[in-house]
């Protein structure tokens, strides 16, 4: 197997590397573009990637995701001569080996091959892949990838685990899979919803409470720390839970050990301890809202869920897994759907991430009733107008800010051809076409008189509201019209 690949556009970069490889004993294969190197990591194997940022063809870590997706997935080593502490960031997020600056001594390049190179060998002669079982979860997005890797080395451990993410991203579905995974998953998998808590009785629901403890404990009652013995603690929205309160959990993490509210005896809690957060906790940390050494108690394993809008891959898969479990619910036929529903759902950018396209998907399931199919018109309203709007706000730019020809310098007005100059000199366009482009010459016309205000664009048109609609969305080039 070759053992070495450098996607880099500087030809002495590639005969350095070259002959690095030759002097280490190692394989070796180059490439000077990103399409280029792409294709060969597809043709073959590679052991480790040397990878530039500022390629020809587009941006080395734009690539990372569809690298580490590969079913070999070579390590990468990011070697750029554009240091980018941002770059840096996104880098090793998206699982890099190591990110180099050039100039980067042949001794130290060497030294990082050599660890790569010998980490990815104990890899592969380990267990290999462990096979998750990943029921009730979609992710078939590069961008989840990374999140399936984390999850399964976080199943195979009993270290604590922090998950982050936006709303909706799908926390407690990967904390209950990582539960599911675990030495533990016959034992309980137990919530805790930190922003439920109150103050007066959440230590009582946590550690539980001794008969007489306080008006209404009329009978002893373990807490959920307690039922979590043998199993999983789920933290959701850990960055709520009350600041008083955070103290004495750090003990109980820290010693597996709680007294009961009114009680004197303390008791034991064997727990693996989840937690799950979409607030930025280290920013709380910043204005003392939430405490250091309870945060890096619980970000022994760290996984950040990326939102809906960044997988537009999953959206497809999950709508198909929403509409089997609706038709199960609500005892109906399954329910497939249109093309331009998949189009506006893979559209829209889902503030709400998953947990929103689940209601969308619920609410268009009611709307038609018996109907084996979905339509757009079965779509949440607020959805369509939102998407609609959206593509008509990019076409209005393409048309009104159209390319200018050559040679003409930036600022200077559009000057465009006459629409009849040289008609009678060629062969004539069809009628059709000639009512298109000149439709399109009147409109480009106006939007520019009007500032790209849509509204008194449309006024001194004289249409329709519905007819100029349809007529911006026909002279939209990239809807093949122009």
């Amino acid at each position: 197997m070759p053992d070495i690949l450098v996607i880099d556009d500087d030809p002495e970069i590639r005969e350095t590397m070259a002959a690095l490889a030759s002097r280490m004993g190692l394989s070796y294969g180059a490439a000077g573009t990103l399409a280029e190197g792409l294709s060969l990591l597809g043709a073959r194997p590679f052991g480790v990637v040397l990878l530039d940022v500022g390629l020809p063809d587009g941006d080395g870590l734009s690539a990372l995701p569809r690298i580490k997706a590969l079913a070999d997935a070579p390590e990468v080593i990011i070697l750029t001569g554009m240091g980018d502490p941002d770059g840096a960031e996104l880098a090793i997020q998206a699982g890099v080996w190591d990110y180099l600056v050039k100039p980067s001594s042949i001794r130290e390049i060497m030294l990082r091959l050599s660890r790569a190179l010998s980490y990815r060998e104990q890899k592969r002669q380990g267990q290999g892949p462990v096979a998750l079982d990943l029921t009730g979860a979609v992710a078939e997005s590069p961008a989840m990838r990374p999140c399936l890797d984390q999850a399964a080395a976080a199943a195979s451990s009993t270290a604590a685990v922090l998950l982050t993410g936006e709303t909706g991203t799908g926390k407690e579905l990967f904390a209950r899979l990582i539960h599911r995974n675990s030495a533990r998953a016959k034992g309980p998998f137990v919530v805790v919803d930190c922003a439920a808590l109150t103050e007066t009785l959440v230590e009582s629901i946590l550690f539980g409470h001794k008969k007489g403890a306080f008006t209404g404990a009329d009978a002893d009652r373990a807490g959920l720390v307690r039922a979590a013995h043998g199993g999983t603690l789920f933290l959701d929205e850990v960055g709520e839970m009350p600041l008083a309160l955070q103290k004495a959990f750090l003990r109980v993490l820290h010693e597996r050990r709680f007294r009961p509210v009114g009680g004197i005896e303390e008791i034991e809690s064997d727990f693996r301890l989840v937690a799950a957060t979409n607030r930025d906790l280290s920013a709380m940390i910043a204005t003392g809202a939430f405490r250091r050494d309870l945060y890096f108690r619980l970000k022994t394993i760290t996984l950040d869920l990326p939102p809906l809008r960044k997988r537009p891959e999953d959206v497809g898969p999950l709508t198909l897994f929403c509409l089997s479990r609706l038709g199960e619910r609500y005892g109906l036929p399954h329910k497939g759907f249109d093309a331009d529903v998949l189009a506006i759902l893979q559209e829209y950018d889902w503030p709400g991430n998953v947990r929103e396209l689940e209601n969308v998907l619920e609410r268009a399931f009611v709307a038609a009733g018996r109907e084996k199919t979905l339509y757009p018109m079965h779509l949440p309203q607020d959805i369509r107008i939102r998407v609609t709007k959206s593509s008509l706000l990019r076409s209005r730019e393409r048309i009104a800010a159209p390319a200018g020809p050559p040679g003409q310098h930036a600022g200077e007005p559009v000057r465009e051809t006459p629409p009849l100059a040289g008609l009678f000199s060629q062969k004539l366009p069809t009628l059709r076409d000639f009512r298109e482009d000149m439709e399109r010459v009147y409109l480009k016309r106006l939007l520019a008189e009007c500032g790209g205000d849509l509204k008194k664009a449309m006024d001194m048109s004289g249409l329709s509201r519905s007819h100029f609609y349809a007529l911006i969305k026909k002279a939209d080039p990239e809807d093949g019209q122009g």
